[in-house]
């Protein structure tokens, strides 16, 4: 064994130091859009007084769902002195089971947004890294945060609570208004979204009308089908418990488990609670109400769990409450259209395993405000909807690259009976086992600090060479090298297609897209 490290250690490092030394050296090169506001313009923030050219009554931004994506978008373009109408299906706190873990990247681009006050007083929970399960054996990869400030880390939190403090945050800005309401369709009038119809908490039907709608509804939203081509696949479910009196094993990291069939996730949720999500394969779960849940959760799952979480397990069980939430992947595939944009889950979504939703959302976020911050005039639909196709090719690098690693990594992560992806599944935690490089790349990929797609693919295929390695000794056989052959094959199956999906050339080579290069309208 310690003859199959050094070797898979010696062949994965001149693979990737050979392709990512100069990578990682040079740092990397963001894209910039313009900030600046033109000087003629009589658009102010809201924090510095109002000051409007046009009719004061008028809405300037229409925006259907305040969850994560709506409400942090309320609050930055209503502080950029947009005047901004929410509508909001239902403003008491929500309560789920995922949207609790926010990455480092995502915190960034949340004080980016003026919004890192919403972690506060909500019991959130630093986060420091990862720590990997796998038969009796762990390992700890810490985020690299070394060049940070030292507030900076991941979070996680109760969601309702969360979006609670954003969606306050959001009301407390006088151009925006929130509503409680359900938006039944969008009007549209000569091929452009000139508005909504909704009814109001009481029942009443009413229209709302502004030059751009923004549809965030969220994974369930019945307004994206004329915005996109929703391709919708439901790769399993989480089963959500919260056990309590316990610590992990490793304190502020999140905790996976590479079980059989799936894996299975620990985080803190808050000083007193640790979230644990036990991912099922598939469409279907086992029956709570008849007790299947239980009798699955305790003889197949409970075995596998860290002693030091075990009891905990057990008596989450034993205590209910357990709770299913079908996990759901949908590459970004818009049909750009006048007067509107998609955005958050109802526009993309990826597995949830590596908690990258919410940075996915906040990145949009922030590409959005920066394209609209030199307009002051939305009312040319077209132009406008020309310009915007933009932010459908400004954001492929870093959602793409986020994307991909989810599919990816919950795909490798996952038991098979294939002997070649039960190789693959080792290789991986023995190469993230190995430290520096091999570890430092792929957990600022997970983290979003470093959201490069060639890094992903290059980490991913040293993966699978250092699975060759370990297959070659000490002496290869034919069995061996036919495993390493399907081993590479299989790895090429896993990513390739989630990269087609995701569109090859938006995601290596964005500047080839004209929509790249697209020029502000003249107002």
């Amino acid at each position: 064994m310690e003859y199959q490290y050094l070797l898979g250690g010696v062949i994965a490092s001149v693979f990737v130091w050979g392709l990512l030394l100069a990578f990682h050296a040079k740092g990397r090169k963001k894209v910039r859009v313009s900030m600046d506001i033109p000087r003629d313009s009589t658009l102010k923030s809201s924090e510095n007084g109002m000051s409007w050219a046009r009719n004061p009554e008028s809405t300037d931004i229409i925006i259907v769902g305040a969850g994560v994506a709506g409400s942090a978008l309320a609050y930055t373009l209503g502080k950029d002195g947009r005047r901004v109408h929410v509508i909001e299906r239902d403003l008491t706190e929500p309560d789920r089971i995922v949207g609790e873990l926010l990455q480092p990247g995502g915190y960034l681009k949340l004080i980016e947004l003026g919004l890192e006050d919403c972690v506060s007083d909500i019991d959130a929970q630093r986060v420091l890294g990862y720590a990997i399960f796998k038969d009796g054996k762990s390992t700890k990869l810490s985020y690299p945060l070394e060049n940070f400030p030292s507030d900076v880390a991941g979070r996680s939190f109760h969601h309702g609570r969360f979006i609670q403090k954003m969606r306050e945050k959001a009301a407390t800005l006088s151009n925006v208004k929130l509503e409680q309401g359900t938006v039944t369709s969008l009007l549209k009038e000569n091929g452009a979204i000139k508005g909504v119809q909704y009814k109001t908490r009481v029942g009443q039907e009413l229209t709302a009308y502004a030059p751009l709608t923004i549809v965030c509804d969220g994974c369930f939203s019945n307004l994206r089908q004329s915005l996109c081509n929703p391709k919708v696949e439901i790769p399993s479910c989480f089963v959500g418990l919260v056990l309590e009196n316990c610590n992990l094993p490793y304190a502020n990291h999140g905790h996976v488990v590479l079980a059989d069939p799936s894996p299975i996730l620990f985080y803190p949720l808050s000083d007193t609670e640790i979230r644990c999500l036990v991912d099922v394969p598939g469409q279907k779960v086992p029956s709570v109400s008849n007790g299947e849940m239980s009798h699955y959760l305790k003889n197949t799952i409970a075995p596998q769990i860290p002693p030091e979480l075990h009891d905990a397990f057990i008596s989450a069980i034993d205590k209910g409450g357990m709770r299913t939430m079908t996990n759901r992947s949908m590459p970004a595939s818009p049909y750009p259209t006048p007067g509107a944009l998609l955005m958050g889950d109802a526009f993309n979504m990826r597995h949830p395993l590596t908690g990258g939703g919410m940075t996915v959302a906040l990145s949009d976020i922030v590409l959005v405000r920066d394209l609209l911050r030199p307009l002051n005039n939305l009312n040319d639909a077209s132009s406008l909807c020309k310009y915007l196709e933009s932010f459908y090719t400004l954001r492929k690098p870093v959602a793409s690259t986020i994307n991909t690693l989810a599919g990816a990594l919950y795909k490798v992560f996952s038991a098979s009976p294939d002997p070649a992806r039960n190789e693959m599944r080792q290789a991986c935690f023995e190469y993230l086992s190995l430290g520096g490089v091999f570890s430092k790349g792929p957990i600022a990929l997970l983290s979003g600090l470093d959201p490069r797609p060639l890094s992903l693919v290059l980490h991913f295929f040293a993966v699978a060479i250092y699975g060759v390695s370990r297959l070659m000794l000490p002496l290869p056989s034919p069995k061996r090298l036919w495993t390493s052959a399907r081993l590479i094959s299989g790895a090429s199956g896993i990513i390739f297609p989630i990269i087609k999906g995701e569109g090859v050339r938006q995601m290596f080579f964005p500047v080839m897209v004209p929509a790249y290069h697209r020029s502000p309208p003249m107002a």
